[in-house]
């Protein structure tokens, strides 16, 4: 990212007093075939979106054991489910989305990466037909929340995660939160402008509007009932995670499996991703496995 321009933009959100409005994404569903392939592209290696879908999958480490079943919300074409599933072969994981068009680029990602350990299933996030109660292990749901129409939509989703999640199940969560400057979102939406689609912009930015508040977040994922530790980035809740307590230590196994997947970043994803771990710092998240 530019980082004195970004500097600038989250300086005037931490003194601003106004909060915007939410605006709902002006489709429920992506369907569109171009729309959805121009976000895959953005998903895959050398994609701009490639090292935060690396840096959810080592953040999420600490809570999957090995022979969890994962339950992955919103999973759309299973970009980071796949990155998510390399690390713990041990594991099965669920993919589920409401989009056919999604899941039909989840399963071309699916067949070319030959994973053994990825299922995938057509769902509503805020119902999980077919899972039953106390069936899962683990559940997670990255970048996605704010797909929901309101409030009254994500606690259904809360409710359903915490009927279908096992009493000892962990739980990753992370989403956008709404910022306070319309400036401010156009310049995260627009910042790598040139390694991005116009359609990919143009959805980037409708996220930033359709984001929760943190204080919505939090009122929602207390339904879980359940502690979850809340962390955001620095001066501005750019990004929110929710990450239940660990259940897990990483071996040595797992460490190397990290450190493989952090080399096959490009330098410039390297770059991004050890930048992302900065701006959680203060925070205090930090990474569960050590990289450099």
């Amino acid at each position: 990212m530019s980082a004195p321009v970004m500097m600038f933009h989250l300086l005037l959100e931490r003194l601003s007093s106004s909060m915007l409005a939410r605006v709902p994404e002006p489709q429920a569903l992506m369907e569109d075939a171009e729309q959805t392939r121009a976000f895959m592209l953005s998903s895959r290696s050398n994609g701009v979106l490639n090292y935060i879908h690396f840096f959810h999958a080592v953040m999420s480490l600490p809570v999957i054991r090995p022979g969890d079943v994962v339950l992955d919300l919103a999973c759309g074409p299973a970009s980071q489910l796949l990155q998510i599933a390399r690390l713990h072969p041990d594991a099965h994981f669920i993919g589920v989305d409401a989009s056919t068009a999604m899941l039909a680029l989840a399963r071309e990602n699916l067949a070319e990466a030959g994973l053994p350990n990825v299922s995938l299933q057509l769902g509503d996030i805020s119902r999980l037909a077919g899972f039953a109660d106390a069936s899962i292990d683990c559940v997670l749901c990255t970048m996605s929340l704010h797909h929901l129409p309101d409030t009254d939509m994500l606690g259904l989703a809360m409710r359903q995660i915490r009927r279908v999640l096992r009493e000892d199940g962990g739980v990753y969560l992370a989403d956008f939160g709404r910022l306070k400057r319309r400036a401010t979102q156009h310049f995260f939406a627009h910042d790598r402008i040139e390694m991005q689609s116009e359609l990919f912009t143009v959805d980037f930015l409708n996220s930033l509007r359709a984001a929760f508040s943190q204080t919505e977040l939090q009122q929602s994922v207390a339904l879980l009932g359940r502690e979850l530790h809340v962390y955001r980035t620095a001066l501005a809740p750019f990004m929110l995670l929710f990450r239940s307590m660990a259940r897990r230590q990483v071996d040595a196994t797992l460490e190397q499996r990290v450190h493989d997947g952090y080399g096959r970043l490009n330098a410039g994803e390297q770059r991004d991703f050890n930048n992302l771990t900065r701006w959680f710092r203060p925070g205090g998240l930090s990474l569960p496995s050590s990289l450099y």
